[in-house]
Formats: structure tokens, sequence, C-alpha cells
């Protein structure tokens, strides 16, 4: 199978996802195949929000209108420009996924296919109903694609390479139980942003997307600010505001009180205004319904210890602040050339 092949593949799959990502679901007779596929994906839909109260219609329908953007012939073929690959002689990449947000994986499921190798998943529990039911469209669409993408729900056996990602310490057992291959492990990151105090209104809106989207659950989610000695938080709860909304989600609101009263008890000091919570603290990971902050005296020191932390950090947010840094209200939308962890998946692909 050639790669354009691949990418005109993925690119009517693309298509496809598009029809499912705006408010209401709308169906597009010329999009390839879906007499077959366009009622029974709404159906693993519906599936996936029964499944797992995380995975609301809204956010299914968020990652669904990101993986259709990213899934087009222009980014495609340029985040593949700088690769060659032609020549692949194909392996089996076994793929631990995640299943914190919606599609998480899909991802690294690309990255293996469309360099030309066959993929074994192992998903998540929470979040198994919609990539089988996305490969099975790409089999119709690519008839060569049949035998080269399988999913398992027993240990992974049969592989050449591995890309997995989990917790801490799942991290470490992977570490150990796949020491005799080629790897990728991902751990626990969580995303910063960085405020001077002058953002704008809209800066701060946007922020707010960057913390409640997918209710904070991605690795991609900010958990943390880093603020100037003095900084008034008042303007960034009146924008973020227009969020309340997402307290009448029960089990946001369960991790609401339980996290409040936890602090409540033990007499931390908090802000909050009724559906979310601030707390200073220095740690990079904050639980649902709260922000951890930090304040700062020196930008060019914060450089200097965010430098240090690289590995607990998958993105930084601020405006014109820190090199590579991520515009306000795009960390959940990432190009397909910005890698998690910052580990070009294609590159490792290439070189197995």
């Amino acid at each position: 199978m050639q790669l354009q092949e691949r990418i005109n593949a993925f690119v009517k799959l693309g298509d496809f996802l598009r029809q499912f990502s705006k408010e209401v679901i709308q169906k597009d007779d010329k999009v390839e195949h879906n007499a077959i596929f366009f009622d029974g994906f709404k159906y693993q839909l519906k599936l996936a929000e029964e499944h797992n109260g995380w995975f609301t219609t809204e956010n299914i329908k968020f990652a669904i209108a990101s993986w259709s953007e990213a899934l087009t012939l222009e980014n495609i073929s340029k985040w593949l420009a700088p690769y060659n690959i032609q020549n692949t002689t194909p392996k089996t990449i076994a793929i631990i996924m995640a299943g914190n947000i919606p599609l998480v994986g899909f991802h690294d499921f690309l990255s293996v296919l469309i360099s030309g190798h066959h993929v074994l998943v192992k998903q998540s529990s929470n979040d198994k109903h919609l990539l089988p039911y996305l490969a099975k469209y790409l089999e119709y669409v690519a008839p060569q694609f049949k035998g080269n993408i399988k999913f398992t729900e027993e240990k992974v056996e049969g592989f050449d390479a591995v890309i997995a990602t989990g917790s801490n310490n799942t991290a470490r057992y992977f570490e150990y139980y796949f020491k005799g291959k080629p790897s990728i492990i991902r751990n626990n990151r969580n995303s910063i942003a960085v405020l001077t105090g002058n953002e704008s209104v809209e800066d701060l809106k946007n922020l707010s997307e960057d913390i409640f989207r997918y209710y904070g659950l991605g690795c991609r989610n900010v958990s943390k600010l880093f603020v100037p000695k003095g900084y008034d938080f008042k303007a960034f709860f009146e924008a973020i505001y227009h969020w309340n909304p997402i307290i009448e989600k029960a089990k946001y609101a369960n991790n609401y009180d339980y996290n409040k009263a936890v602090y409540l008890m033990s007499e931390f000091d908090i802000l909050e205004n009724g559906f979310f919570m601030i707390k200073e603290d220095e740690s990079f990971a904050s639980p649902i319904a709260t922000v951890f902050y930090e304040y700062y005296d020196d930008i060019d020191a914060l450089k200097k210890k965010l430098e240090k932390e690289t590995h607990q950090i998958q993105c930084i947010v601020s405006k014109g602040l820190i090199e590579n840094e991520v515009p306000f209200g795009q960390t959940q939308k990432p190009q397909l050339w910005d890698y998690a962890d910052s580990v070009d998946s294609i590159k490792f692909l290439l070189s197995i």
C-alpha cells in the first residue's frame, strides 16, 4: 500500500468525521460508505457517552471536530513532508492507550498506519467504542488496511515495538515489561499558563477553554497558573464565569464538593466561585475543579525553573513570553506535528 493511498484514506476518514463535528449532526451524501457507517457511528457516539460519564456529547463532538480539521490533505502532507516514508518495512506496533478523553490515542494509531506499519491496539475500558468503528471505516475506504489493524483486550503479544501511555506508576511497569522492545513510554504530564496581569478579557476567556475542556482531564489542560506577585484574580474569575453551567454535571459537581470539603477541613486557603477553585500550591497536577497557582518575582528566573521541570510539562500557555508557547485557548487543538511529550513518533516509527 503506497503512502499516498494511506493519506487519501485518512482524508476520507476526516470527511466522514466532519459530519459529526457540528452541534447538529448533518449527513453529507458525498461521503463514501455513508449508507453503511453513518447511522452506526451515531449509535457509537451514544454508547460512548453512556459508558463514560465524562464523555459528554459536547466533549465527544469537540474531539471529533479537532480530528476532522486535522485530517485534511493539506495538513497531513505538511506533517509528513520532512520524512522519507516510502520504503518502510512493516512491523507490528502495539499501542497501549489511555482513556481520559475521547479518541486520546488516535494520533498514535494514525502515526503507526500512516508510516506503513501494522497496529495492535489495547484500548482503555473508558474509551472503547469509537476507534474500532473508525478502523472499520478505514478498511472499507482502503481494503489494503484489512489485516493490518487489530484490537485486543488480552495481554499484548507478537509485536515489534510499543507506544504506551499511562500514569507515573503504570509507566514504570511499562518500562520494565517492555524493556526488550523499542518503545515510547509516556507518563503523567500537566500543562501550565504564565500570566503577567496584562492579559485581555479575551485572553482570559480563551484560557478558560484550556482549563475546563474535557473537565480538565487531559494532559494538555492547564492545571497550574504562574502569576506575578500581587496578581489580582478578579479579572480571571470574571472571564471564566461563563463556564458556570459545568457544575450541573454530576461527576464534576461531586469532585468539586469533595475537593472543596478536603480543602476546608485541612484549613487551606482557597479562592472559589461556586464551581471552581484556585489554591496556592507548588504542584503541577491539580484535582478536578481546581487549578493551582504559584507566584513569581522575575520572568527570567521563572523560565529557568520551567526549563528544569520540562519532564513534568506538556504545554506552556502564554503570550509572547516563552519559547514554543501555546496561544490562549489552543491547548486542545494540537496540530499533527505537535507530538505528545515532544517525542517525534514518526521518527521513532521510521527507525525501527
